[in-house]
């Protein structure tokens, strides 16, 4: 089973509470990195950038980070080195399933307004079951930035 750290605002916090219940029913190491209450004055930063600086301190563990529509906390992740985060906020998983395969997204963001806790669930399943390909074009591609 995989360690996965995850983080959220207010805006995704009944679902990170959701997410973290089904990890550890499913075995997984799940860190929680906050918010621990609903407080509509938060600042995903606070939470996200702990998150993606442990993820990229252990190869081996991915991040689940939640927030409304998910790009301002993949956005915040994206700026720490070592981390490749992709957003999904609904529709076709090939999405969650190519960012992982083509790009070794090593943190999913959930956009929480965007998506119920089945469809969560559902992109979470796609993002731990779909590994990089680690062909020579994709591994070139990630050494540019």
């Amino acid at each position: 089973m995989k360690t996965i750290h995850l983080a959220t605002d207010h805006a995704g916090y009944e679902m990170k509470e959701f997410i973290k219940s089904e990890l550890i029913n499913m075995g997984h190491n799940a860190i929680d990195h906050g918010a621990n209450e609903f407080n509509e004055m938060d600042d995903y930063p606070d939470y996200v950038t702990p998150c993606a600086e442990a993820v990229a301190q252990d190869d081996t563990s991915i991040g689940i980070i939640l927030g409304g529509s998910g790009q301002g906390e993949a956005m915040c992740a994206n700026r720490v080195h070592g981390i490749y985060a992709g957003v999904y906020y609904g529709g076709d998983l090939d999405i969650v399933k190519t960012f992982r395969k083509h790009n070794n997204a090593n943190i999913l963001s959930l956009g929480a307004r965007f998506i119920n806790n089945k469809e969560a669930l559902f992109a979470i399943k796609a993002f731990l079951e779909t590994e990089f390909t680690n062909e020579e074009r994709h591994t070139r591609r990630l050494l540019s930035f």
